[in-house]
C-alpha cells in the first residue's frame, strides 16, 4: 500500500550529508558577506561602487586593513589589485567615510565568521574527497585518460571543491558526464549525491524523469483535464538540472539550439523544464549503459523542426 522510496546506500548517504552540509555553509557565508556589506554602507565606505566583488583579492585586503586599524583612504587604495579597472583616486574617494565603533565591531565579527566558515568549507571538502576515494573504481584514469574538458578554466572556480572533482566522478561513474553541455563537475556532484550511481532502480528513463518531476502531470477527473503542468517536487537533483538547462541559452551546441527553439514557442519556464527533461534522459542512459556522450550538430535541431513543419 506504500509507494517505494529511494534509499541510498551507506557511502552515498555519507556523501549526500556532507554535500548538503557544505551547501548550508555556503549559505551561511553569503549571510556573513551581506553583513559585511551592510557595515561598510553604514560606515559610508562604498566599495561596491568601485569593485564588482567585495570579497575578492582587493576587497579582502582592504577589509583586513580596516579591521586592523587603517583609516587613511590613500593608504587603503594602495591595496588595489592590477585587475581592478577603477583608478586609485576613485577608490580613495569611495573610502572616505566615518569609523563608528558599533559598525566597526559588526564588520570585525562578520569578517571573523566569514574566515571561520571558509575554513569549515575547506575541512568539509577534505572529508568529501575521503568519502569519494572509498567508492568503487569503474575506470582507471591512468590507463583511460579523461577527454579534453569542455570549459576554458583549468583551476577550480570560486566555491568549487579544491580537489580534482572531475577525475573522481569519471573514476566512479566510468563515463565523463561533463561532456554534456551544461553539466559541469559541481552540478554532477550534486545530482549523483541525490540519485546515486545505480540507474536500474528506475525501469526506464521515463520513470526517472517522472521521479525528478520534469514531465507533464495532468490532473484528470471524470475524463476532464483539471490542471496541467509538471509536478512540484522538492528535489535537489531536479533543481540542479534546471539550472544547467538555463545555462544553455547562449550555447551554440545542439541542446542550446533546442532550448532557444522551445523558448520561442513555450516561454522561458517551460523551455527550462523541457531542456532539463532532455538532460535527465541523457544522464540516465549514460549512467545505465556506460556510454559516452555523442554530440549532435546544432543544425540537426533546425532541420528536424523544418521537417516537422513541412510534414504538418
Amino acid at each position: 500500500m506504500l509507494a517505494p522510496s529511494f534509499r541510498p546506500p551507506e557511502h552515498l548517504g555519507q556523501l549526500r550529508s556532507l554535500l548538503r552540509h557544505r551547501d548550508n555553509l555556503l549559505q551561511m557565508m553569503v549571510k556573513h558577506i551581506q553583513h559585511m556589506q551592510k557595515a561598510l554602507d553604514q560606515m559610508h565606505l562604498h566599495l561596491h561602487h568601485v569593485m564588482s566583488d567585495v570579497t575578492g583579492v582587493t576587497g579582502m585586503r582592504m577589509l583586513r586593513a580596516i579591521v586592523a586599524g587603517e583609516r587613511d583612504p590613500q593608504t587603503l587604495a594602495q591595496y588595489r589589485d592590477y585587475r581592478i579597472k577603477s583608478s586609485p583616486e576613485t577608490i580613495a574617494k569611495a573610502l572616505e567615510g566615518d569609523d563608528r565603533s558599533e559598525h566597526l565591531c559588526t564588520l570585525t565579527q562578520s569578517l571573523a565568521l566569514y574566515d571561520v566558515t571558509q575554513q569549515h568549507i575547506a575541512d568539509c571538502d577534505q572529508e568529501i574527497e575521503r568519502v569519494l576515494s572509498t567508492f568503487e573504481t569503474l575506470v582507471d584514469p591512468a590507463t583511460h585518460p579523461l577527454p579534453p574538458p569542455t570549459t576554458t578554466h583549468r583551476q577550480p572556480q570560486r566555491h568549487e571543491p579544491a580537489f580534482d572533482l572531475r577525475t573522481h566522478l569519471y573514476r566512479i561513474t566510468g563515463v565523463d558526464l561533463t561532456q554534456v553541455p551544461g553539466l559541469q563537475a559541481p552540478t554532477m556532484h550534486i545530482i549523483l549525491a541525490e540519485v546515486g550511481l545505480n540507474m536500474h532502480k528506475w525501469p526506464t528513463a521515463k520513470h526517472f524523469v517522472s521521479w525528478l518531476g520534469l514531465c507533464p502531470d495532468h490532473q484528470i477527473r471524470g475524463g476532464k483535464v483539471l490542471a496541467t503542468g509538471s509536478r512540484r517536487v522538492q528535489n535537489r537533483a531536479s533543481r540542479a538540472l534546471r539550472m544547467a538547462a538555463q545555462s544553455l541559452r547562449p550555447s551554440p551546441r545542439y541542446l542550446g539550439a533546442c532550448f532557444r527553439r522551445m523558448r520561442s514557442k513555450l516561454g522561458p519556464a517551460k523551455a527550462t523544464t523541457a531542456t532539463a527533461h532532455k538532460l535527465a534522459k541523457i544522464l540516465y542512459h549514460m549512467l545505465k549503459e556506460r556510454t559516452p556522450y555523442r554530440e549532435r550538430s546544432a543544425n540537426d535541431s533546425l532541420h528536424k523542426a523544418q521537417e516537422r513543419k513541412i510534414q504538418y
